[in-house]
């Protein structure tokens, strides 16, 4: 039988600080980029050994601005990696030197381990354990309050108890360990940030993973799924942490070559239809030792994608309602392929949905909120200006619904900070118009002729016009959703500015 640890995933909200730990630190190498096969817009990251062999894979899930999870009952609570004894006392030198939080050394089951935490706070021990070539997987410590039944599950897996301290308990297979950490009163675990999502056990190929599943049809539910590069079965061991079985082939080396593996963002074959799209939404990253943009703290959540071939220019992007920072991506990109895309999201929210400002009903606006949070925006605009070394002079922005009402307050309420935009399905969010002068800002306003809130617009209009800014109004036939002509007045109206 096939045993052993085939992965382990995490949660990162911070794609850069994964990289920059995982790689830069370590020295583990991103054998895979990918978006994820339950979300495309989720990006999801494999390290491991140069061929991305079963036994050295971590992988994350990129949640960015994810809320931090709580380690817990039912988890895995650390993950922990193999090296060399002789170089514990190297790694704490090179972690304190770095700053990385770090615990030890101390000794588990008679091994040398040193504890640190990742930048999103998970625990990665480093354990002392035989002449290592590479750095692989040494094991993983699950939280239960069902210390023999999680056990007992664990052995389906290849796994066989060899050794107890205390309350912990060990678990070898052929290749690494499963320690069970037995608490009871503890809190249940939350998915977030800094924790793990599951383990993955190895499997030798699908009929192991098909006669896997027939053993466990009194145990619970299971799901099997194809990843593309492994087959796996999911299923949950008895105090609930996620536990996946996974063939090892076809393996990373299926979509792109040996000594090239990670170098391309790839897309799930069920989302090939919009590739490009994905590969703008998706955030960008930088290796250790490549040229990389450090992203400032600024009062509103922002993420950037940058063209292989820039030419200068910025677009600044607001959602619309229940939206977010990559969604107008790919309708900014096709209107100019070479801009740099700056998407950022609303801060109010309303029932856990993203909102540029709060509302009483469909047509009534909370005035002093709108206010409130224009002011913060301008803000924004002129410290990502600062911050980022953006040309002020090829700033657009590109509004769709309540983030296009959003830029038409910002328009009238702080003059000269937005002096190119283009507002898709705007209306008049001011009970009360500013009377400021807006000469030297270009609008493109495009409505929809069946759009219901359409009629909102004229005001808004008018108020632009009287203000001195330089209108051009279109109505589509369209409703309040976008459409492709959208696409086609909006880049048209761009170049000719350009």
């Amino acid at each position: 039988m096939t045993t052993g640890i085939h992965h382990i995933t995490g949660i990162t909200a911070n794609v850069q600080a994964n990289v920059d730990f995982y790689m830069g630190f370590l020295g583990l190498n991103l054998v895979k980029q990918t978006g994820g096969f339950e979300d495309a817009e989720q990006l999801h990251l494999i390290y491991g050994d140069q061929t991305g062999s079963p036994g050295s894979l971590l992988t994350f899930l990129v949640w960015e601005a994810a809320g931090r999870g709580r380690t817990g009952l039912g988890q895995v609570s650390e993950l922990a990696l193999a090296v060399a004894p002789e170089t514990i006392g190297d790694w704490l030198t090179k972690a304190l030197s770095a700053r990385i939080p770090v615990e030890g050394p101390s000794r588990e089951f008679g091994e040398p381990v040193l504890r640190l935490k990742d930048p999103d706070g998970m625990v990665v021990k480093l354990t002392g354990t035989g002449a290592m070539a590479a750095m692989r997987v040494r094991g993983v410590t699950l939280l239960t309050d069902k210390g023999n039944e999680t056990a007992e599950f664990i052995t389906r897996f290849g796994y066989r108890e060899t050794a107890r301290d205390g309350a912990n308990r060990r678990l070898n297979s052929d290749t690494d360990v499963v320690d069970i950490r037995e608490v009871s009163g503890f809190v249940p675990s939350i998915q977030g940030a800094g924790v793990a999502d599951h383990v993955a056990f190895r499997a030798a190929d699908v009929a192991a993973v098909q006669a896997m599943r027939i053993s466990l049809k009194d145990h619970g539910p299971t799901h099997v799924h194809d990843r593309k590069y492994f087959l796996s079965l999911y299923v949950r061991e008895p105090a609930g942490a996620l536990i996946e079985y996974a063939t090892d082939g076809p393996g990373m080396s299926v979509d792109e070559a040996p000594d090239q593996l990670g170098r391309t963002l790839m897309v799930p074959p069920s989302d090939t239809a919009r590739a490009d799209d994905l590969r703008v939404m998706l955030p960008q990253f930088a290796r250790p030792g490549e040229e990389r943009f450090p992203m400032r703290d600024l009062p509103f959540i922002h993420r950037f994608h940058r063209p292989e071939d820039p030419d200068g220019s910025t677009i600044m992007l607001l959602h619309g309602t229940g939206g977010n920072e990559t969604d107008l991506m790919p309708l900014a990109h096709k209107i100019n392929p070479r801009a740099t895309l700056l998407g950022v999201r609303g801060r109010s929210t309303e029932e856990g949905i993203n909102r540029w400002f709060r509302r009483f009903d469909a047509v009534t606006y909370d005035q002093a909120d709108i206010r409130a949070e224009a002011e913060a925006f301008a803000g924004f605009t002129e410290g990502a200006i600062r911050g980022y070394g953006i040309d002020e002079g090829t700033l657009s922005f590109l509004g769709y619904s309540n983030g296009a009402n959003l830029l038409g307050a910002i328009l009238q309420l702080h003059p000269g900070v937005v002096k190119r935009a283009m507002l898709l399905r705007a209306v008049q969010a001011l009970e009360t118009p500013s009377e400021a002068a807006m000469a030297g800002s270009e609008v493109l306003m495009l409505n929809g002729a069946r759009d219901p809130f359409a009629r909102m617009a004229p005001a808004l209009e008018s108020a632009l016009r009287q203000g001195g800014a330089d209108l051009t109004a279109g109505t589509l036939s369209a409703g309040h959703e976008l459409a492709n002509e959208d696409l086609i007045r909006a880049s048209a109206w761009l170049k000719a500015r350009a």
